[in-house]
């Protein structure tokens, strides 16, 4: 479905991959992964948010497969990925969990890089044994690891209660997204991006989240409502970037600082004036250098350096 409605040309359109798989998951979930850029070079692992695909990270792959192996997957339910009625962070991890037994090799390392719910399955499998064998580093994107609706401010008015009743049912509604239009293109720009995004980029936005089913668009909001790994973010002891736009209303710079008080190895933190929620797409050449940097520092040293 992503490709189907992802933009056909230009910066944002998904770049045929060298390769396609399927990995299995522990509960038997089947995950769309795709594999771009030569073997033998180093790799990066991509995973996408709410309502997103494997389209979210084109730019990225575009960039990095020249000289990396991109892996990139569509979560459960999102892309070309089945819907499955198991929706939690368990899966989640169990989910990053395959897709790194199905694409690297035994003792093979990657960059992982996470935005929005990306970079919570990365902090759900931060305890996983296969995880910290596998991630050389990590970065996360504009997201967070508990209290994300309240402290959302998609909706304009003070904290409270109020606020966080309806921005549970603003993210939380079933109601379906329908076509893209200017309307809606407006209304996705004003919640998820900055006020400064070029056409073109709210386009590539709007056609991806809009072919996210609703039931599994519903069935994730509610776990995200919930969210509490605070946990997993102290268990993250791999070198971790963090980067977050100033006008991240879904997940706000008070999120990233909360993970970078709390990760044990933050190797810094990056707040982009004026750019919203989807950095990988407002600010795909600066993401995809925090991925390169991470690559060259961490993922490049030879055994037993």
């Amino acid at each position: 479905m992503s490709r189907l409605m992802s933009v056909g040309d230009g910066p944002y359109a998904p770049p045929v991959p060298a390769r396609e798989l399927t990995a299995v998951s522990a509960d038997g979930a089947r995950l769309h992964v795709e594999v771009h850029g030569p073997e033998g070079a180093p790799v990066v692992v991509l995973a996408h948010g709410w309502t997103c695909s494997t389209a979210f990270w084109a730019a990225q792959i575009r960039d990095l497969a020249v000289d990396h192996r991109v892996v990139a997957y569509d979560q459960r339910g999102h892309g070309r990925s089945p819907a499955s009625p198991a929706c939690s962070v368990d899966a989640l991890a169990d989910d990053l969990e395959a897709v790194l037994e199905a694409t690297l090799a035994p003792g093979e390392k990657a960059v992982i890089a996470g935005h929005s719910m990306g970079g919570m399955t990365v902090m759900a499998a931060a305890t996983r044994k296969n995880l910290r064998e596998r991630a050389a580093a990590v970065l996360l994107c504009s997201t967070g690891s508990s209290r994300l609706v309240a402290e959302s401010t998609v909706v304009p008015i003070r904290p409270g209660r109020l606020r966080t009743w309806l921005t549970q049912r603003v993210l939380g509604s079933r109601a379906p997204l329908g076509p893209v239009t200017p309307l809606a293109r407006r209304i996705l720009r004003y919640g998820t991006m900055g006020p400064g995004s070029a056409p073109h980029m709210v386009e590539a936005c709007a056609r991806i989240v809009h072919a996210c089913p609703r039931r599994v668009r519903y069935a994730w909001s509610q776990v995200l409502d919930l969210l509490d790994l605070d946990h997993g973010v102290r268990s993250l002891d791999v070198p971790t970037a963090v980067v977050v736009g100033t006008a991240d209303r879904l997940t706000p710079p008070v999120q990233a600082r909360a993970l970078v008080a709390a990760l044990p190895h933050c190797v810094g933190l990056t707040e982009l004036p004026g750019v919203g929620h989807m950095t990988p797409v407002e600010a795909p050449d600066l993401v995809t250098g925090k991925i390169r940097d991470l690559v060259m520092t961490y993922a490049t040293l030879k055994e037993g350096a």
